[in-house]
């Protein structure tokens, strides 16, 4: 893991660079960035600590069925995933910098879970919402996968954002209201401590 977050680090800084040359288009002062990475409730608990990010939403996307619920996800017959909307302020945390923490929030070489969450409504996917996205997106995955920094191929899909359904209310914010149950003590906990100290420098105090 160490030499993983160490390598992404690393990228990224070069990324960023190689990107600052190019014409930015007129943004507005907020951002949003669309990403799935297993189960949203750890998805939601980590991005909610960098700095910059003003709002995680928890939700499913990619799919065909018209606002599905999480029983129906759950099926995997809705061809969702489940994702977070993150909201940011490009000011403070960049794109560049939020596919870092994506990389390093799961494996991205596991298809369609992750641990012991099964099914493609687990499956590992950026949702760009714009060309610039996509680009920066590719770019890194490329870089990954040409410098062998996973044992194995990253198997995350790049796919245009259409639209984001909200979960169910009791889904969002789960981890900080829900922080003693099994789950979110034995799996999603140890998860956000290793996260947490990987981006020390980009924490809300």
């Amino acid at each position: 893991m160490k030499k993983i977050t160490l390598f992404i680090a690393l990228l990224i800084t070069a990324g960023t660079s190689a990107f600052a040359g190019k014409p930015a288009n007129s943004k507005p002062k907020l951002d949003t960035a669309t990403f799935a990475t297993g189960c949203f409730w750890c998805t939601e608990a980590k991005f909610k600590q960098l700095k910059g990010v003003t709002a995680v939403t928890s939700g499913f996307t990619g799919g065909t069925t018209v606002n599905p619920s999480y029983k129906e996800v759950c099926t995997g017959n809705t061809g969702h995933a489940e994702a977070c909307n993150i909201v940011y302020d490009p000011k403070v945390i960049t794109y560049d910098e939020l596919l870092a923490a994506f990389f390093v929030a799961h494996d991205p070489t596991q298809l369609n879970r992750q641990g012991n969450d099964v099914g493609t409504q687990y499956r590992s996917a950026i949702f760009y919402h714009n060309a610039a996205q996509k680009q920066k997106a590719d770019y890194y995955i490329g870089k990954l996968n040409a410098e062998h920094a996973y044992k194995s191929k990253i198997v995350t899909q790049v796919v245009p954002y259409k639209v984001f359904y909200k979960a169910e209310d009791y889904h969002q914010n789960y981890f900080a209201l829900n922080g003693k149950q099994p789950y979110c003590k034995y799996v999603i906990q140890p998860e956000l401590e290793k996260f947490k100290k990987v981006f020390k420098d980009k924490l809300k105090h």
